[in-house]
């Protein structure tokens, strides 16, 4: 089966690197309905799996200079706090297979249809965020830096729990909040943020036993080469068929994981 997951790997790695996004919202119901992996170990393996392809691209950001590390920070200040929460309350309620497996389908439903309507609205977004000049959190400035932690708490909430959400969720809450940024400064900026925020959450996984790393091992031996490979296609892409089609697949995956039994 090594090599279906290595195809898989592949596949989900030639989108992300198309779309910039799709990594975990894609990997982990593909996983569990696809190949049949309990929700618990599929989160968890494909969390540590997104640490570890988003590492380079951090690098490659903040080598660049479009990582802004002020966001960064604010971010973690408040999902890394979530997420250590959240595996902590997972760890002491110790739900059984059943509990486990309705709470995180249910979770990621509701983040796969969250991050479809997001990639639906993102243009409509990012105009509010600049419309009366692009003043709107300017004027408000003092409220910004508790608006973005508490953005932050409630992605590493549902990140931990349903791997999903670090990526286009939070690319676009990015673009309402700081609509004066570059785009590209955010992206890199999300992509950072991630890094943190899906080891620690990973790592939690790890310690109480739901990361498969065989698995593993099999998607990043796909995903690597496919992401190299769709950063060379992007561009010949439009983006809006792109984030139509990807948005349309996320809202059809979270009807079908909202109803799953």
């Amino acid at each position: 089966m090594d090599w279906i997951y290595t195809l898989s790997g592949f596949c989900v790695g030639l989108i992300v690197g198309i779309t910039g996004v799709g990594g975990g919202s894609l990997m982990t119901p593909l996983l569990v309905l696809l190949f049949g992996i309990s929700p618990a170990t599929a989160v968890g393996t494909d969390l540590l799996y997104a640490a570890l392809t988003k590492m380079g691209g951090s690098w490659v950001h903040n080598k660049k200079g479009s990582v802004d590390w002020q966001i960064v920070k604010r971010l973690a200040l408040g999902s890394l706090p979530a997420a250590l929460l959240s595996l902590w309350v997972l760890h002491t309620l110790q739900p059984d297979e059943k509990q486990m497996k309705a709470l995180i389908t249910s979770v990621l439903s509701i983040a796969l249809i969250l991050t479809a309507l997001s990639l639906y609205f993102k243009p409509w977004l990012q105009q509010l965020g600049r419309s009366r000049d692009g003043a709107i959190f300017e004027l408000h400035a003092h409220h910004l830096t508790g608006a973005t932690i508490f953005t932050g708490a409630v992605l590493g909430t549902l990140v931990t729990i349903s791997s999903v959400g670090a990526g286009a969720l939070g690319m676009v809450v990015l673009l309402f909040l700081y609509p004066r940024h570059a785009t590209v400064k955010l992206v890199g900026t999300d992509i950072a943020h991630a890094v943190p925020l899906t080891l620690v959450a990973g790592l939690g996984h790890a310690a109480i036993g739901t990361v498969d790393f065989g698995l593993l091992g099999a998607l990043l031996v796909g995903s690597l080469p496919g992401i190299w490979l769709g950063s060379h296609l992007s561009a010949r892409i439009p983006e809006k068929v792109l984030r139509t089609v990807l948005a349309t697949m996320l809202f059809i995956i979270g009807l079908k994981l909202l109803f799953f039994k």
